[in-house]
């Protein structure tokens, strides 16, 4: 099939840019031919907190085939746009939706591609609704969503979500896929601890990712206090860019007397400085207030890493291995029992436990064939 696929790639950063090459090289991979659209300019510097939404890494996760024309804030480029892909003569457009910002973009592209092109349009809902929804979010949703013919989500709560929205939608679900890019030449534990400059015998508790409040880096060190109490030393390395200011977390970690059990990389991390910080853990945590796929707890899976998340929709019909725990949301009390338990293992079982068994369930495969028995259907009606 020839298939246009539209979303951030290199040189721009993040899980949806990480998202977006995985999916292209799976595609590419099965055999089809795939014009891969990004971005002249993605977001404003006003609206972005970070230093930049440039990847700065020495091994980014590059594609060679993109094509730079949509920015965000010229309405010309998204015509533009939409006269090369009409030139293309696509089979099928799949879209990426996470956040409303791109809804003047989307929509038009959308209802360009159904009513000029009448080719089939598949969405990948990576958040029907943003993590920090306001009250017309829904309606901006549904304005762009109602283009769709087909969509995947990542979680049934998601699928549940979109169906709220529009009762009629063929969706599939589609877990998130496994990063397992970052992996490289395994390290052992105490490799990982030496290049990091950590104590080699205390449990590390590794958070990972931008830091924003839905996140729940809040609850895990309202439960840090017990973890330290009935284990002793233990170390939290949160290891990401702030969303916000960091001063409120500061705070709290010093209110709870955390100072010495807590350390904070606050900085974008490049993507060859991940592995380390994955192999040193003995325990990854995502305790996410509000999630339905993570690309942190991808990661993870992809590294093998023992994993403790809330994320349990990601789950779904599937037998977990010890290394992976599952907690309830905003909860302190059950995320430090199951630390708890975990680090009272002996050193070796926690080393033996971990989220390899996991990965084939993860595949890229997977989310192709699920593009491709629907696109195909819709490209025969």
């Amino acid at each position: 099939m020839n298939i246009v696929l539209i979303g951030p790639v290199y040189p721009y950063r993040g899980g949806i840019a990480h998202y977006t090459t995985m999916l292209y090289r799976a595609l590419k991979a099965r055999g089809h031919e795939v014009l891969l659209i990004s971005f002249k300019r993605q977001y404003p510097q006003w609206l972005f907190p970070g230093q930049s939404d440039r990847d700065p890494s020495e091994s980014p996760l590059r594609v060679g085939e993109a094509c730079y024309w949509i920015d965000s804030l010229n309405p010309f480029t998204w015509w533009c746009t939409f006269a090369r892909i009409r030139q293309y003569t696509p089979d099928a457009v799949v879209l990426q939706w996470w956040t409303p910002f791109w809804a003047p973009v989307w929509w038009l592209l959308g209802m360009l591609i159904r009513r000029r092109l009448r080719r089939p349009l598949a969405f990948i809902c990576h958040n029907v609704l943003p993590h920090e929804a306001h009250r017309w979010d829904r309606e901006v949703a549904r304005a762009v969503l109602r283009w769709g013919e087909y969509f995947v989500v990542q979680s049934a709560e998601e699928r549940a979500r979109l169906l709220a929205l529009l009762p009629q939608a063929w969706v599939d679900i589609v877990p998130h896929p496994v990063y397992d890019m970052f992996a490289g030449a395994p390290l052992s534990q105490a490799e990982a601890r030496a290049m990091l400059g950590l104590p080699p015998d205390v449990p590390v508790l590794l958070f990972f990712g931008i830091v924003r409040e839905y996140k729940g880096l809040m609850d895990l060190l309202e439960a840090l206090p017990a973890i330290r109490e009935a284990l002793g030393e233990v170390l939290l390395l949160v290891v990401g860019e702030f969303w916000d200011s960091s001063a409120f977390y500061r705070e709290r970690i010093a209110a709870l007397g955390l100072a010495d059990a807590v350390r904070l990389v606050d900085r974008y991390v490049l993507n060859e400085e991940v592995p380390p910080y994955f192999y040193a853990a003995d325990l990854v945590v995502a305790p996410y207030r509000q999630a339905t796929g993570s690309g942190v707890v991808q990661t993870a899976i992809g590294f093998g890493a023992p994993l403790l998340t809330t994320v349990a929709g990601l789950f779904d019909g599937l037998t977990l291995p010890a290394g992976c725990l599952l907690v309830p949301p905003q909860d302190s009390a059950a995320l430090a029992t199951a630390v708890i338990d975990f680090l009272s293992q002996p050193a070796a079982a926690r080393r033996d436990a971990g989220t390899r068994p996991l990965q084939a369930a993860f595949s890229w495969e997977r989310l192709v064939e699920a593009l491709e028995g629907a696109l195909v259907r819709e490209t025969a009606r």
